[in-house]
């Protein structure tokens, strides 16, 4: 399980490092062909999504490399739940529904590393 868990938080980590790294730094215009949503939602609410994405990134890994605080890995996963539930939702309100499919993935991922994190403790 210790094998799993690292794999899984690594490719999370690697997802949400990228993504939330273009929410942070990207201009609404840049982000619009990747991310159509964007124009719906006030700018700082896109960054604050994206700083979140990028310390939930941090959370998955940092803890249990350090062996500092490591329910904080589980806490991090958590909330990518939130994010990719959130996301689902605005999809959804938008009638993009054929567009959740990264979204469940990532969900599923992130509650399997809460899964696979709890284990750990």
């Amino acid at each position: 399980m210790e094998i799993a868990y690292w794999i899984i938080a690594g490719l999370l980590a690697a997802f949400y490092l990228y993504a939330g790294g273009l929410k942070v730094g990207r201009d609404r215009e840049r982000l619009r062909p990747m991310m159509g949503w964007v124009d719906t939602i006030p700018m700082p609410v896109v960054r604050t999504i994206g700083t979140l994405e990028i310390l939930g990134a941090a959370g998955l890994i940092l803890p249990p490399l350090t062996g500092i605080a490591p329910g904080l890995a589980v806490a991090a996963a958590a909330g990518l739940v939130l994010i990719q539930a959130g996301g689902i939702v605005v999809h959804l309100s938008r009638g993009e529904a054929r567009l959740i499919g990264l979204n469940v993935a990532l969900l599923v991922l992130a509650a399997v590393a809460v899964w696979l994190g709890a284990a750990r403790l």
